[in-house]
Parts: structure tokens; sequence; C-alpha cells
């Protein structure tokens, strides 16, 4: 997991350097809205709010087209309630990714769309509940695959002076969740990942 970390990273770091003409550099960060999307999740489990940020680089093809590596950090997870001793408990699976989109943009004028895939490295993982009786949590970063492929989709728009303001749906093709073994049976909990992102950002030197 660590080489795979270090390698994306130098992926993101020798693009800028061997692109220098016709790049920009920027940052951003927002709100994510994340929940587990699959056959084998349950009704009840609901979407939870979280944050991202990063850095981005954008490589010009040309005037309307460019290549987009990104370096981000993202809280993802989902939520449930359900009762338990006559209490409403709140459960809470946050996990915390480091991704590396590499995208594809189109700029329409002000506008651009952006489509790509996307490899996270899990950082670590915990689950937490609360009601009114308890509150306690516990480190499972175990039960989860190391490794996360999706894929994004996005659009947004860029002023003249840098500004960004973008929205940005991450998809899992990877189900989160380890297989487990019973015996000579194996079985694989569907489960992917599922994020709606929402950011600001700077392109420095402008548009």
């Amino acid at each position: 997991m660590k080489k795979l970390l270090l390698f994306s990273t130098l992926l993101v770091g020798s693009s800028m350097v061997g692109h220098a003409q016709g790049s920009r550099f920027g940052i951003k960060a927002g709100g994510s809205y994340t929940t587990f999307v699959g056959k084998d999740v349950d009704s009840d489990i609901n979407n939870r709010l979280g944050y991202h940020g990063g850095l981005i680089a954008e490589l010009s093809v040309t005037d309307r087209f460019s290549i987009q590596p990104e370096l981000l950090y993202s809280m993802k997870g989902a939520q449930t309630k359900y009762s338990f001793n006559g209490s409403t408990v709140t459960g809470t699976q946050t996990m915390h990714y480091v991704d590396v989109p590499v995208l594809a943009k189109a700029k329409l004028g002000q506008l651009f769309l952006e489509a790509g895939p996307q490899v996270g490295v899990l950082m670590s993982a915990k689950a937490s509940y609360e009601s009114n009786k308890m509150s306690f949590n516990v480190s499972n970063k175990s039960s989860f695959n190391d490794v996360d492929f999706g894929y994004a989709l996005g659009l947004g728009s860029e002023t003249s002076s840098g500004l960004l303001l973008g929205l940005r749906y991450n998809g899992g093709f990877r189900d989160v969740t380890k297989a487990e073994s019973f015996g000579a049976l194996t079985i694989q909990p569907r489960a992917r990942n599922s994020a709606f992102q929402v950011y600001v950002g700077y392109m420095f030197g402008g548009k």
C-alpha cells in the first residue's frame, strides 16, 4: 500500500515537472456526501457528510482539452440508525482515503466537463456508535480492501482569475469490503463507495 501511494505521488509530481510548458497547478477543497451502494447494502444505510481537498495539475493538450491529475485526501463512508435496548443508536463508518484521479477535461468557455479513472488508497477506517446511553468507536481498517478502483465524473466553471467551482461524482468499481471465507465457501459482500463532492478551488496563473 505504501509503495502504491508513493508511486501515485511520484506520478503526479513527475507529470507536473515533465509538462511545465502549458501546465497550471492549483488547490481545491470542499464537502462530500457519501454512502455505500451495491446488492448487499442494507436499505437503512444512509449518506454521511465529510470533506475532501488537495492538489491539482492541469496539463494542456489543446486550448479546449487537457489532462488533469490530482492528489486528494477524501473522507468516505456511510451512516445508519437502529434500535437497541430501547435506544436509538447511530452507527457511522468513516474511511480516510488518498485518491489519485486522472481526468480528461473539456472546456466549453467558462464551463468544463471532466471524466476519468481514479485509484484510492485506504489510510484508516473507524466505526463509531452513539446513543443516549453509550458512545464508543473501534478501528476496523482490516475489514476493508487497501486499494479502491473507481471513476470520477464532474462539471464546473472557472473564472478568468482562476477561481473554480465544481460538482463531482466518484463511483467505485471494486467492492470495499474484503471477501469472507467460511471453510470452502468464500463470500464477497457487494458494496462499493459512492460520493458526491462539491468544491471550490483556485488555479494559479489565471485561466
